[in-house]
């Protein structure tokens, strides 16, 4: 009886650990970022359809818009058919999202430019002067700077 006692108690005591494990909110950058600058894309390629009002960066894509910057093998820009601005960025391939200190890498990534989030997912690795965390995927709120991480979340914490 006492084994299952002490069995049922360690339970207890893992089981909010194992909780965490599965979503972690950090802080991403500096500062917030003020959506509304431009964004200027320079890459290797360009191709454009105009029938459904997106364009394709390819080869060394490199996005940014003020503090913030975006670099992937390729890049899908869509715009709002009725504002004909620039709606999201969807990037593929070894991408990496610098902001002030902190970069995150991720295999895909979408940047909503209207609510400013960006959701990247596929090994997501943060990087943040001592701290390195990695997870299935992140949701980033560049407005009010926050990120959420979920699914399989993994925090390293190095003494400097």
């Amino acid at each position: 009886m006492y084994l299952f006692r002490a069995l049922a108690v360690s339970l207890m005591a893992l089981a909010p650990m194992s909780g965490m494990a599965q979503g972690f909110q950090v802080g991403f950058g500096q500062l917030q970022q003020d959506t509304g600058l431009p964004v200027e894309v320079t890459a290797e390629s360009l191709s454009v359809n105009q029938s459904d009002g997106s364009a394709v960066f390819e080869g060394k894509v490199d996005v940014s818009q003020g503090e913030m910057r975006m670099t992937a093998d390729k890049v899908n820009v869509h715009y709002n058919q009725e504002t004909k601005a620039i709606a999201r960025l969807v990037a593929e391939g070894n991408v990496l999202l610098v902001q002030g200190p902190d970069a995150a890498e991720a295999n895909e990534a979408t940047y909503s430019i209207d609510d400013g989030t960006v959701v990247m997912t596929g090994n997501v690795t943060v990087v943040q002067d001592t701290t390195t965390i990695t997870a299935d995927k992140m949701h980033l709120n560049l407005t009010a700077n926050t990120a959420q991480m979920t699914g399989n979340v993994k925090t390293v914490l190095k003494s400097k």
